[in-house]
Order: structure tokens, then C-alpha cells, then sequence
């Protein structure tokens, strides 16, 4: 689990204008909110933070105004469709052994048996719960030698200690789709395009 230290600052101005002038500055608006207290504005800096964010569910140590230093897992990051820079961040405030609930990114290792099938996907990230200073960066799961028309699910993967899966047991997470299949559907398609011309 990383921690990063980030000096935060607190804001008063709000709306565009100000949101635009802070991202001139190269740094980014964040709003941190949770455990009951009034959502806190920030100024966070944006170099660090967009290292920092390349982390999944990274614990930020913030070091506020210097007076007081908070623990937050991001939760909303907006950034510009077109460019990507950052536009604004939406910071959770945890506690040191408090359970949190996060989505955690599922890694694949191996070769699926020979036939040119597909592995789809079904779950891009695992939502489990775990303790706020210890979720697990990924997952990586086995599809060594799957053939079409296997599955895993939620509760075949094996999960560090202390994190609990946050989703049914029996959620498909990967399957094998047929080769086959892929090569039909594609198939009818050009047969349709082949009547079409023909008409």
C-alpha cells in the first residue's frame, strides 16, 4: 500500500474563475469530505498528485496549511476529455484502521489454452472492503491453460489478509468466450454486407 504526503492548502474562492486561475498555477482544486465533517476545499499541487493518482486507491497523507495532517483515498477524479490534465479531485477522509470499501484493478497472468479464444473482462476492478491503510494495489489472477466457456468468480480469487470481497461471491469476474463465435458473428456480418451490395 503507498502512502504519499502532499501539502494541501485551504481555499476560499470558488466557481470557475477561481478553479481556473489555481490550474494556471499548475496546481488542483480538491474538495475532502467524510466522517461527518463539513467538506473541507483544498488547493492540492499538480505534478505530485498526478504521480501520486497513478497509484489505484492511494493513501494521501495531507499536510494542511501545516497545522494538521489528514488521511484520504481518493474517490472522484475529474480531468479534461481532451488534454487530461486534472480539473478536480474528490478526497475521502479515512482513519487508520477503519475498513473502507474500494475497487481494486484485476491482473490476469498466463496463457489461456490454444484456440485463439477471447478473455472478456466482465469486472475491469474487484470491489472489496479493507482496511483504509492496507487495499491492496491489484489483484492477479491465473487463466493458465481456460477453455472456452470458463469462468471466474468473485470467490475464486484469492484475497490478502483482511480484505473481504464487496460484491456477490458468485459475480462473474473473467470468462473464456469461443473463438468460434467471434468468427460467426463476423461472418454474418459480411454475408449481410455481401446481400446489401447485391440489392
Amino acid at each position: 500500500m503507498s502512502e504519499v504526503k502532499l501539502t494541501a492548502a485551504t481555499r476560499s474562492e470558488f466557481g470557475k474563475g477561481a478553479a481556473r486561475r489555481i490550474r494556471r498555477d499548475n496546481k488542483v482544486p480538491a474538495v475532502l469530505y467524510g466522517h461527518g465533517s463539513e467538506p473541507l476545499h483544498l488547493t492540492l499541487p499538480g505534478h505530485e498528485l498526478l504521480l501520486a493518482l497513478r497509484t489505484p486507491n492511494v493513501l494521501i497523507s495531507l499536510d494542511i496549511d501545516g497545522k494538521s495532517n489528514e488521511l484520504a483515498i481518493p474517490k472522484s477524479v475529474q480531468r479534461d476529455p481532451i488534454k487530461g490534465f486534472l480539473e478536480h479531485v474528490d478526497l475521502l477522509l479515512v482513519k487508520r484502521g477503519e475498513k473502507v470499501t474500494v475497487e481494486i484493478p484485476v491482473q490476469t497472468e498466463g496463457e489461456l489454452a490454444p484456440g485463439g479464444n477471447l478473455l472478456e473482462h466482465v469486472l475491469n476492478a474487484l470491489p472489496v472492503e479493507a482496511e483504509a491503510t492496507h487495499i491492496p494495489e491489484a489483484v492477479t489472477v491465473s487463466v493458465e491453460g481456460l477453455e472456452a466457456g470458463a469462468s471466474i468468480h468473485a470467490k475464486d480469487i484469492a484475497l490478502p489478509s483482511g480484505v473481504t470481497l464487496a460484491v456477490e461471491e458468485d459475480a462473474v469476474v473473467l470468462q473464456v468466450l469461443a473463438a468460434q463465435a467471434e468468427e460467426a458473428a463476423e461472418g454474418e456480418e459480411t454475408e449481410g454486407a455481401e446481400e446489401v451490395a447485391e440489392a
